[in-house]
């Protein structure tokens, strides 16, 4: 690393359910400009997969460099070093602000390390009708639709912009500002972690948002419309099913914007150009490309396809193709600072990619879900005695799913099958053969490393106000 490129701080922004093509750098039809100049001037990795088709499951490798389960048996960051608790050791100084995710909380360890952390995870109160509207999100959505018209006058009138969300426990806002203010007050070295929940079921973007992405003008009354149809159970049509991709995109749009205010304060700052800059999403999003809305236990790609971006100050602009997974991250961020990862981290660093275009290990991504028997209403597992456990692998061409539990199997050659809809597994041809006989053990070697963890866990259990607000998340 040369002196040029060798950035002193790192920004690590998080966006959760953002799937690779929701944005430009992955599909020229998406409008993320913010994210789009990053991606032109950073490094992309096109072929870049979550190792969870949850936050649960995929952030203990994003903020730990570990494999769920691995460790304790159980979700979380607890029993290996984190990439906060590294990089505050090593004498950076470390903020952490989560947009009221409970997965992403003190709970499970993730303050570890941090030196200001904030989940913005309030308690919802003990009225019914407060905590009816905690756990019920998409009933709040529509109370704040309904007076929209009012706020956006009142905004009017005050000369402010339409950017706030109706949907206030997105936590956007508190989120940006928390983050803009330890930018400004941190002395020295940092390393910033912000995650965002705007993408993340529902949707409920600014109206100048929808307007960006959509010629639709009348856009609170589809985004009422969408929500009133999925809230209520009904069927999802083609149109409700497009309205509800348009307000996703929109959500998408409205981090970007937030991302953009997040840069411009590193610009006011004076640091912008010793801070290398990280985007991922945590897991992708489904629109039933599989049969289903949200992110169900599967690990198809619509799910676990995620963008990744690497901007580092006077590195050149690049796109990288081999396949990697979000445990790199950790092994990047310290790679980028000087700092050694720790030995018990299982990701291997980006940083000569990011910095001289080389290829990575082109190693095949283990990425792993624990499935319920109804896979429509079941809570979001806590330890492998939740369900089935499902583990796919992945290299450039192929994926293998496998049901370890239920001894099923899927293989899917993305070339020819990008959707993965087409098993080859049923009735494999040689090629075929030889790709699952490469991918079982490793399968099978992962299953039994986190069996023999989750054999020695105990159940966790959570307060009511964190459950409350997991239940909003649509988690039970």
């Amino acid at each position: 690393m040369t002196p040029a490129t060798a950035p002193s701080n790192v920004v690590l922004v998080t966006v959760d359910s953002l799937r690779a093509d929701a944005i430009g750098a992955y599909d020229d039809a998406r409008h993320t400009p913010v994210l789009d100049s990053l991606a032109e001037r950073g490094t992309v990795f096109e072929r870049a997969f979550a190792t969870g088709n949850w936050t649960p499951f995929s952030f203990p490798s994003l903020l730990g460099s570990r494999p769920v389960f691995a460790d304790t048996g159980q979700i979380g960051v607890d029993g290996a070093p984190t990439l906060a608790r590294t990089l505050s050791e090593a004498g950076l100084s470390t903020g952490g602000f989560n947009a009221a995710n409970g997965f992403l909380t003190s709970h499970w360890g993730y303050d570890d390390g941090f030196d200001a952390f904030e989940p913005f995870v309030a308690s919802v109160g003990s009225s019914l009708y407060s905590r009816y509207l905690a756990t019920h999100p998409t009933v709040e959505a529509w109370l704040q639709l309904a007076t929209s018209p009012v706020r956006r006058l009142g905004s009017w009138l005050r000369g402010n912009t339409d950017d706030r969300p109706f949907l206030d426990t997105s936590r956007m806002f508190d989120v940006e500002h928390a983050a803009t203010e330890f930018v400004a007050e941190t002395e020295g070295p940092f390393f910033l972690w912000v995650h965002y929940m705007d993408a993340h079921t529902p949707y409920v973007p600014a109206p100048r948002y929808i307007r960006e992405v959509s010629s639709d003008r009348l856009g609170t009354h589809r985004m009422l419309h969408a929500h009133t149809r999925t809230g209520l159970g009904w069927d999802v049509g083609e149109r409700t099913l497009a309205d509800l991709r348009t307000l996703y995109q929109a959500a998408v749009r409205q981090v970007d914007a937030s991302i953009g205010r997040l840069l411009e304060a590193l610009s006011a700052n004076d640091v912008a150009d010793d801070t290398a800059v990280v985007v991922a999403g945590d897991h992708g999003e489904e629109f039933q490309e599989h049969g289903h809305l949200a992110h169900y236990p599967k690990l198809y790609d619509e799910l676990i396809g995620v963008p990744l971006l690497v901007d580092v100050p006077g590195a050149e602009g690049r796109r990288i193709d081999g396949q990697v997974g979000l445990d790199d991250v950790p092994p990047t961020v310290v790679d980028l600072l000087d700092v050694d990862a720790p030995e018990e981290w299982a990701g291997t660093s980006l940083a000569s990619s990011v910095l001289d275009g080389e290829s990575p290990d082109d190693d095949p991504v283990v990425s792993v879900t624990v499935r319920g028997e109804d896979v429509t209403s079941q809570p979001i597992p806590r330890s492998l005695d939740d369900g089935d456990l499902l583990v796919s692998v992945r290299d450039r061409e192929w994926t293998y799913v496998e049901n370890v539990d239920a001894a099923t199997t899927e293989l899917y050659y993305r070339p020819d099958d990008p959707t993965q809809h087409e098993d080859l597994s049923t009735d494999p041809t040689e090629e075929a053969a030889a790709v699952i006989d490469r991918f079982a053990p490793l399968v099978d070697a992962h299953a039994a490393r986190l069996r023999d963890r989750t054999e020695r866990s105990t159940t966790d259990e959570v307060g009511d106000d964190l459950g409350a607000r997991l239940e909003a998340l649509g988690y039970r």
